[in-house]
């Protein structure tokens, strides 16, 4: 089972994804081998292989780091080979070589293996003219051409689905768990439901790193991209997730302390069955921000289109044994109301 792991994929590419790829190794081999007759195009058809990425944007960044790591491995190569001959040891020699100048440079790892891999291809190719170097290069530069025009024509995958869903999901729950917090509150709870109560609030945190870094593949996969004009909805999800985190903070915080500060007395403190319903307002509020930035209209379909947390909660000074919480809790529904309201 381990070993199956290794080596496959929990999710399998889209076949869309596949006859990119083909079209662009196809597209750079015929290409570049009617404009460079000589050796077959092998960098070419890599070059274009590799381009082809899920975003036009991670394209345009592949290219430029397989253009550069082409370039340098190639003069590396080519250098060696017109000082040295072409004995073998040279092409190891070339290797290390590029390996060094990869990390001396600070280069990525794909940009360092890149360098170190053109520069073995060239010199196992058997060829160390400088014209047969400027080819390679020429190449190159055909292959990542035609990888980035194909990736950008046939319909340039755009990421929007999974930020939505992401969004819906995390403030369907964030509202449940104010729900939770606010059904708690004027409720004796035993030790079980406090650990049940943290633990579900806890698992907000994998919830909101998921849905941010969703939102950030689909603004990536905008750029560059010609269908953006199409989905201006990502701005809207760039807002929500920029409202949405910091609560996520604070219904943590509060439930920390709830769960920290418990005692049997609290429920019946009048000041917190006012926080229990500014709670469920708050939960609604989440609800409609998730409506009305249409991520997960179906979660929030009964969700009146008002407000819920229209004024600021004003109570009474709480019991001495309590005050610590109320206070707590208090300043957490403040920053909620605020994040909600735009305050």
């Amino acid at each position: 089972m381990r070993m199956t792991a290794a080596v496959r994929s929990t999710k399998r590419a889209p076949l869309l994804q596949v006859v990119k790829s083909a079209v662009a190794t196809i597209g750079a081999w015929l290409v570049a081998g009617w404009l460079i007759p000589g050796p077959l195009p092998v960098f070419a058809a890599i070059a274009a292989l590799l381009v082809v990425l899920p975003s036009v944007n991670q394209s345009f960044t592949k290219a430029l780091e397989r253009s550069v790591g082409v370039i340098v491995g190639v003069l590396i190569a080519t250098g060696l080979s017109l000082l040295l001959g072409q004995q073998s040891w040279v092409v190891l020699l070339a290797i290390v070589v590029a390996m060094l100048v990869a990390w001396a440079f600070r280069a990525t790892p794909g940009m360092g293996n890149q360098v170190a891999i053109s520069a073995m291809l060239v010199l196992a190719l058997g060829a160390s003219s400088p014209q047969y170097a400027v080819d390679r290069i020429v190449e190159t530069i055909i292959g990542v051409v035609i990888g980035i025009i194909v990736n950008a024509l046939i319909v340039p995958p755009v990421h929007t689905a999974p930020a939505r869903r992401d969004l819906g999901l995390l403030g369907a729950e964030l509202a449940s768990t104010l729900d939770r917090l606010a059904n708690a509150l004027p409720t004796p709870q035993t030790p079980a439901q406090l650990q049940e109560l943290m633990l579900e609030a806890r698992l907000l945190r994998p919830m909101q790193t998921a849905a941010a870094a969703s939102v950030t593949d689909a603004e990536e996969s905008m750029n560059f991209n010609p269908r953006r004009s199409q989905h201006a909805d990502i701005v809207e999800m760039r807002t929500l997730l920029t409202m949405l985190s910091p609560i996520v903070t604070q219904v943590i915080g509060m439930t920390r302390a709830y769960f920290d500060h418990y005692d049997d007395t609290l429920s019946d403190e009048p000041t917190v069955h006012a926080i229990a319903e500014q709670l469920r307002r708050a939960g609604h509020d989440v609800r409609l921000a998730v409506q009305i930035a249409d991520v997960a209209p179906a979660s929030a379909a009964d969700t009146s289109a008002i407000q819920a947390l229209t004024t600021p909660l004003e109570v009474r000074p709480p019991a001495s044994g309590h005050w610590i919480l109320v206070g707590s809790l208090m300043e957490d529904l403040r920053r909620i109301r605020g994040e909600l309201l735009g305050d």
